[in-house]
């Protein structure tokens, strides 16, 4: 199993998310419930063996993505690690956002 490691900005990401999803909602329960799904999807990802995700080298060395419930997960595997670089909702320009680092 690989051990996972949030980046800062997934962290931010995260927060953002809960944020947006209980005021969306009135519900913080609702946020925190959601934010909780996205976390055990990226343990899920840490733990299965192999390389999973769609590659996407157009967003940077070794960086991978997938899909969740309107978000997108975007991971990278380093030796032992599981590193989760950014949680974006998929609508957004993602090739802007990854250019604009």
């Amino acid at each position: 199993m690989r051990r996972l490691v949030y980046f800062a900005a997934a962290k931010r990401d995260l927060v953002a998310i809960l944020a947006h999803i209980a005021r969306a909602s009135g519900s913080v329960a609702v946020g925190q419930s959601f934010v909780g799904e996205l976390r055990s999807r990226c343990r899920d990802l840490a733990a299965k063996p192999g390389v999973l995700g769609r590659a996407r080298p157009e967003l940077g060395l070794d960086i991978r993505s997938i899909a969740h419930n309107g978000y997108v997960i975007f991971f990278r595997y380093r030796d032992d690690l599981f590193e989760v670089v950014n949680i974006l909702e998929g609508h957004r320009d993602i090739e802007t956002f990854f250019g604009h680092r």
